[in-house]
């Protein structure tokens, strides 16, 4: 048979069969973005508070997090924590494993969003009879989030493209279906074009998503 044909049939063939995998990776993906962007807020907000404790607790959670591979902390989260009585099913250790992971990064994004807004902007919300915390919330933080989209977004893909490590704790997701097709069947290069294919797919969607979103926020903007 003609390699080509052999090829293109063996894609066509499988490409289906990595539709439940493809939802288990949007689903980690989504909830590990949401619930990282909520962490990465959190920790920014508190380190730029200037509370020496917090601020120290929250560099030590940084510190750790972006000193070792994502891959060691889901094997400690799903593995090691059982042997400290404390027991996660497979796909919320992914979950919070990949959280924690993009949280560190994203509370550095948001700092550095934070700290680029003018300090007299928060002068004058004061002056106004703003709290800190209201000029915060109405000043600082729309124009942080704004000025934080692009970073934000290449986070994002990153967190869709890290997804695929959670297949390591047996989370049947893309990667690990693409693994045992290949197992099952030989055919490397077909098999992971198809897998390669769907995570083009995801990450061109969450790009132009994003896209839209920076367009959509810079209206009115000068």
């Amino acid at each position: 048979m003609n390699p080509i044909i052999d090829f293109f049939n063996t894609v066509v063939r499988f490409a289906p069969r990595f539709i439940p995998g493809v939802i288990a990776t949007m689903q980690l993906a989504f909830f590990s973005i949401l619930i990282g962007t909520v962490i990465g807020l959190f920790v920014a907000v508190v380190k730029l508070a200037n509370k020496k404790p917090l601020t120290f607790l929250m560099n030590i959670y940084i510190t750790i997090i972006r000193g070792t591979p994502l891959l060691l902390q889901l094997w400690f989260i799903f593995y090691g924590l059982p042997g400290m009585g404390i027991e996660i099913d497979r796909f919320p250790s992914a979950v919070i494993g990949l959280a924690l992971h993009n949280g560190a990064y994203i509370s550095e994004i948001f700092r550095g969003s934070i700290e680029s807004i003018h300090y007299g902007q928060r002068e004058a919300a004061r002056s106004l009879g703003m709290t800190r915390g209201q000029a915060l919330k109405r000043i600082v933080l729309p124009q942080a989030f704004r000025r934080s989209i692009p970073a934000l977004g290449n986070q994002f893909i990153i967190a869709v493209k890290d997804s695929s490590l959670a297949s390591v704790i047996t989370i049947t997701e893309t990667m690990l279906l693409a693994r045992q097709f290949v197992a099952a069947t030989f055919d490397v290069f077909p098999i992971f074009f198809v897998a390669a294919s769907y995570y083009l797919i995801i990450t061109m969607g969450l790009a132009k998503l994003l896209q839209k979103l920076e367009t959509k926020l810079k209206v009115g903007v000068r």
